[in-house]
């Protein structure tokens, strides 16, 4: 039997970890799922320095709040899209601390990393919203863009709409009334639809304290999988462009 993909029995809330590094943040938290604010939480650089950082980050947090990895309910991470490198730095340290907390393992919660650009863009600047519809976008590099829609209703929760899929920056979806968050302006400008060029007042990515807000909805779900479960979510297999496709992506600028 695969157990990897086996859900577990729903574990408890109230001593979770979340983190992320699908993007260029690095983000950790602790507290209860499902709670507006975490208990402790940190921030610091993505990208290559989060293989080195993240665990350290992480066992200073349980420190501060004075848990121990043994005592976890669960951890909840972003598993993509995003970074390769993150991706698999957050998998690798995940089933590593999940598997070795204690014997059985700690339950994991695999949450998209989208869905967390929309939960963080809701807190951030429609946190009284009944209901409301967020267009998450995430730079997938090579000229293109991960994003999704969903659906956030206040009784009922989050809804996904449009799975997470790649698009071209000039070919992103806009609605009216609608929120537009995630990274993509800063990168793309001027080339994307007038709704994405502010992204709903700055750049939202992905984060912890996102993540452990999602959390008690997504043990609720039974979406929790033992520690080999951790998997990234890649929408894109392939990581860089060729030469040739570098040439041709240039001059198809220079002409547009």
């Amino acid at each position: 039997m695969d157990t990897a993909a086996t859900p577990i029995l729903r574990p408890g809330l109230q001593r979770w970890l979340a983190l992320d590094t699908s993007a260029s943040a690095l983000s950790v938290a602790v507290g209860a799922a499902g709670v507006a604010e975490p208990l402790a939480w940190h921030e610091g650089e993505g990208g290559a320095q989060a293989s080195a950082t993240l665990l350290p980050s992480i066992m200073a947090l349980l420190q501060r709040v004075g848990w121990r990895l043994a005592e976890l309910d669960g951890i909840v991470f972003g598993h993509g899209p995003g970074s390769f490198t993150g991706l698999r730095t957050a998998c690798a340290v995940v089933q590593g601390l999940a598997a070795g907390a204690r014997p059985g393992g700690v339950p994991v919660l695999p949450l998209g990393t989208l869905l967390a650009v929309a939960e963080a863009a809701r807190a951030r600047h429609a946190p009284a919203a009944v209901q409301l519809t967020v267009h998450a976008a995430l730079d997938a590099r090579m000229d293109e863009v991960y994003v999704a829609r969903y659906a956030w209703d206040a009784a009922l929760g989050w809804r996904e709409l449009d799975g997470p899929h790649l698009r071209r920056p000039e070919d992103l979806p806009q609605e009216c009334g609608a929120l537009h968050a995630g990274n993509v302006a800063g990168v793309y400008g001027e080339r994307l639809p007038p709704a994405w060029r502010t992204e709903a007042g700055g750049a939202t990515l992905p984060c912890a304290r996102a993540l452990l807000r999602l959390a008690a909805a997504g043990v609720a779900a039974g979406r929790c999988v033992g520690a080999h479960g951790a998997q990234p979510l890649y929408v894109r297999d392939k990581v860089a462009l060729t030469v040739d496709e570098q040439v041709a992506l240039r001059a198809s600028r220079v002409a547009s």
